[in-house]
Parts: structure tokens; C-alpha cells; sequence
């Protein structure tokens, strides 16, 4: 882990490059394009940027037209807004045609911190999830979400992908390669596994480092892509390590924890943890007393895992 990027910056370096090799990229925003961070592709391509003003719904419909006209168009606001206020027309409009658009949806899951659970989201994977045709990508740090941005402009159809409003480690380097639906084995591990998304895979490595020392050997999996689940890489955990803990920064229901309980359930049934929001809301706070407030820091993780471990036969 070297130096701290916001996955939001990294979106916005991302649109200006494919701006750059691609006449076809048109980016939209729900006047929030100085948080979104989409403003970096507004003062380089201005009349190829749109702000629509506080009116989401609208923005999804006016995309599913220009994807029809063949522009390849992103879109952005906050997460609560994207897949909350702009629900029905995303399925309706976009993914009930399957169209080629790209939803960017920032200041996701409790870290947007002091705005209050008003405005943090923790059900937006789980409701881009059920909608079908939908891929939902959540990357860990700004070089995955570089390239992220880059792969779902080549993928057909649409995408959701969530990144985040305040500073991550850096967790991969130049020999990183994404792609859509494969996750990323940091390490195997023999006796428990930690499947993360998002900033819940630093926590996941922090974890794995603090079990070491105590002789518990973990393996931590960056499962980027929600939907479609890596349910190879799920099962090969499970039966390698006989033990699963999942780390999300969203409700344990129907995110990253739903759809590996769901691929365990199937495939490999072992005992697991979801580590996440337990059925609430979000409230006011900073990101690292929010992240203790919830249970989500790398010392619950540890103890997670350690729980976990004891249910093995």
C-alpha cells in the first residue's frame, strides 16, 4: 500500500483519457460534475459534456437516447441519487433495451461521512445487482478503477460502477490487469478466506496481517466485479481454505455477501461471515469512526475471521 487516491479522482483521469482516444465518449452529470470529479472531462471536451441539472431521472433517459444514437455515454451523481431516485428509469430505459451506458456513481457507502445516512449509500449494489443485462463493478483503489473505466467502456451493454469520495491506498501496481468478472487472489491462505470490494480490500490485507502475526494464515480476494460474480474463484476459496468472510461498506443483504452466499450455497457450503451494514442506515461521522461504528475496520475483520475458523469441521 503506497500513496492514497480517491477512486472518484481516478474516474475523472479515466474519462479525460478515453475522451482523448474515443470522439464517441459523451459524459452527462446531475450538477454535481466537482464531486464526481466528471468536471475534469468537462474543461478538456466542454461540448461534449452535459450537466442536466438536478434532475437524475431525466439525465438516465436523455443517456438511453444518446447510447441510441450511438454515442457510448457516461453518467454520473452520487450513489443515493443514481440507483435510488433514478431506479426505474435505469431499468426501464436502460437496462430493459440493454443499452451502452455507463453509470459512475461516487460518494458511495458510509465514508461519504459527515453528509449522514441521508446520503450514504448501502443498498445501491443490491439494487443495480437484481436488474438484469446490469454489470456492477466495484473497484479497491484508483489504478483499478482506471482501468475499470477503460473495460467497461469496451464491454457492450450496461454498467454500474461504485467508487468512493475520500483518499485509498494504492493497492496494485503497473503488472495489474483488470477484467469484468475476474476477481484478484492477493493471497490463497489455508485456513480462512476474506472476499472484499472496495475499500474493504485494504482493510482485508490490514486483517490478513494482523492474523499473521497471531499464525492464522487468510487469504484476501478482491472480488471487483459483483455482477457477474467470479463464483470459480468463490468456490476454489471454499475449498481450499473451508472458511469464507466477506467485507463489503454496504447492507450484508443482497451485496457482495448475498451473491457469495449464494454461490457457496450452490456450489461449496462452508461456514462464512458477511461483514458489512447489518440491516441500517448510515449515519454522521468520519470515515475511520464510522468504519469502527459499523464493524468494518481490520480488527473486526480479524475477529470475523476468527469466528469463522471455529465453525469449521
Amino acid at each position: 500500500m503506497t500513496e492514497k487516491v480517491a477512486t472518484r479522482d481516478a474516474y475523472g483521469d479515466a474519462l479525460v483519457s478515453l475522451g482523448k482516444k474515443r470522439n464517441d465518449v459523451v459524459v452527462l452529470d446531475a450538477d454535481l460534475s466537482g464531486s464526481t470529479k466528471t468536471s475534469k472531462f468537462a474543461k478538456v471536451f466542454p461540448d461534449r459534456f452535459f450537466n442536466i441539472g438536478i434532475a437524475e431521472q431525466d439525465m438516465m433517459g436523455t443517456a438511453a437516447g444518446l447510447a441510441i444514437g450511438g454515442k457510448l455515454p457516461f453518467v454520473s451523481t452520487f450513489a443515493v441519487f443514481a440507483t435510488g431516485r433514478a431506479w426505474e428509469q435505469v431499468r426501464q430505459s436502460i437496462c430493459y433495451p440493454n443499452l451502452n451506458v455507463k453509470i459512475v456513481a461516487s460518494h458511495s457507502g458510509v465514508t461519504v461521512g459527515e453528509d449522514g445516512g441521508s446520503h450514504q449509500s448501502v443498498e445501491d449494489i443490491a439494487v443495480m445487482r437484481v436488474i438484469p443485462h446490469m454489470t456492477v463493478i466495484v473497484p479497491a483503489d484508483g489504478p483499478e478503477t482506471l482501468q475499470a473505466i477503460e473495460a467497461a467502456a469496451e464491454y457492450k451493454g450496461p454498467c454500474y460502477v461504485r467508487v468512493g469520495r475520500n483518499k485509498v491506498p494504492t493497492l496494485f501496481g503497473a503488472d495489474y490487469k483488470f477484467k469484468i468478472g475476474k476477481a484478484h487472489v492477493f493471497n490463497e491462505g489455508k485456513d480462512a478466506a476474506i472476499i472484499a470490494a472496495g475499500i474493504m480490500v485494504a482493510e482485508a490485507l490490514r486483517a490478513r496481517d494482523l492474523l499473521k502475526a497471531e499464525g492464522i494464515d487468510v487469504g484476501v480476494i478482491d472480488m471487483s466485479t459483483i455482477k457477474p460474480l467470479d463464483t470459480g474463484a468463490v468456490t476454489a476459496a471454499a475449498m481450499r481454505c473451508g472458511a469464507i468472510v466477506t467485507a463489503e461498506e454496504h447492507s450484508i443483504i443482497g451485496g457482495l455477501g448475498g451473491a457469495v452466499a449464494e454461490a457457496l450455497a450452490e456450489s461449496a457450503p462452508v461456514p462464512m461471515a458477511r461483514i458489512g451494514i447489518k440491516d441500517r442506515f448510515g449515519t454522521s461521522g468520519d470515515q475511520e469512526a464510522l468504519l469502527k461504528h459499523y464493524g468494518l475496520s481490520a480488527s473486526d475483520l480479524a475477529m470475523a475471521v476468527k469466528e469463522v475458523i471455529k465453525k469449521k469441521r
